[in-house]
């Protein structure tokens, strides 16, 4: 959950961005004092499974944005829930209130399967924890699909 790798990954593939350093935060009620005069959309991360626990999936979508778990499972043609701290920590490396696609470095076998909600594409910056709580980064959306594909993922822009 070192967030160094991140760092180190971003420098090698040319990504620019912009850190900042704040207290831990682990919900989105909590972020708002912190993330106030951070420019860019806020993203909330959750970490998915399907009903038999065989799929797994991150959703990244903006921070205040209502998601409908249901109506997106029956588009995807089955049903989604969320997946335990445990199945977080064994396929992303990450603990509850650090979940972002900075953690996807962390699955080397590219097991999760990413979803980003469309309104991310038209955000100047978009923000997320670099595998820790206590610092927001952020970048461009061009750059969110260079490090997600240098993970060796894959992604799909979903409508929510």
């Amino acid at each position: 959950m070192n967030p160094a790798k991140v760092f180190e990954t971003l420098k090698e593939i040319s990504v620019d961005y912009s850190e900042h350093d704040h207290p831990p935060i682990f919900t989105i009620e909590q972020s708002k004092e912190h993330w106030a005069s951070v420019e860019g959309m806020h993203c909330k991360n959750l970490f998915l499974r399907d009903n038999k626990g065989k799929r797994h999936y991150l959703l990244c979508v903006e921070a205040h944005k209502a998601v409908d778990l249901k109506a997106l499972g029956a588009k995807m043609g089955q049903r989604l829930g969320f997946a335990s701290p445990k199945r977080l920590l064994q396929y992303l490396g990450l603990e509850p209130g650090s979940v972002s696609p900075f953690g996807l470095i962390n699955d080397k076998d590219c097991l999760v399967q990413v979803m980003l909600d469309s309104e991310i594409q038209s955000a100047k910056l978009v923000n997320f924890h670099p595998n820790v709580n206590t610092k927001t980064l952020g970048i461009k959306p061009d750059d969110l699909e260079k490090y997600i594909q240098h993970c060796g993922h894959s992604f799909s822009y979903v409508e929510l």
